[in-house]
């Protein structure tokens, strides 16, 4: 049986998704909680197919999506309005709460499409140097004059640029020209 990867913040959502997945026979899952987990589960395992919500601790769905493989398949489940403002056009959507059947079928077209993909595809390249400094920047100045930890000022700008529906860039600029 193919492995899939179940990551929600909600581990009601986890156990649920898991469960309408294996007991149907459409894959066996590995739950994960954040979305670090998931991109060392992805490249430690080689896996392709990713079904998720949209909000980690650690980050959204579609900067997840940034940092996997073109190989790897992202299934963002989660209610229309948040769907609405996901930008990544390379996500597949399912707005919750989704019926079984479709969530099985939705699987297992990903999980056919990732068959057919070469086995060696270059990842999706990460956020340029300019963008790194935008970022470092913000978050030096959010250090510097709201006195916070690099970990406390990095979280800030993941947690605006969920709340907001963009790019953790755009969140860090926007954090500069406030300051």
């Amino acid at each position: 049986m193919d492995k899939v990867i179940v990551a929600f913040e909600s581990e009601k959502s986890c156990r649920r998704i898991k469960e309408i997945l294996e007991n149907a026979g459409a894959a066996s899952c590995i739950v994960c909680r954040s979305a670090d987990q998931v991109r060392r589960a992805v490249h430690k395992q080689q896996l392709t197919t990713v079904i998720c919500g949209y909000k980690f601790s650690d980050g959204s769905a579609e900067e997840l999506f940034e940092d996997l493989p073109t190989s790897c398949a992202v299934l963002l489940v989660a209610v229309q309005s948040i769907l609405d403002l996901c930008r990544s056009d390379g996500i597949f959507k399912l707005a919750a709460p989704v019926p079984k059947g479709e969530l099985i079928a939705a699987v297992r077209m990903l999980l056919q499409m990732g068959r057919r993909l070469e086995p060696f595809v270059r990842p999706r390249p990460r956020r340029s140097a300019e963008e790194e400094a935008v970022i470092a920047g913000a978050k030096a100045l959010l250090m510097e004059r709201r006195g916070m930890t690099e970990e406390q000022a990095h979280r800030l700008l993941q947690k605006r640029s969920m709340d907001s529906g963009v790019r953790m860039i755009q969140a860090a600029q926007l954090v500069l020209e406030e300051l």
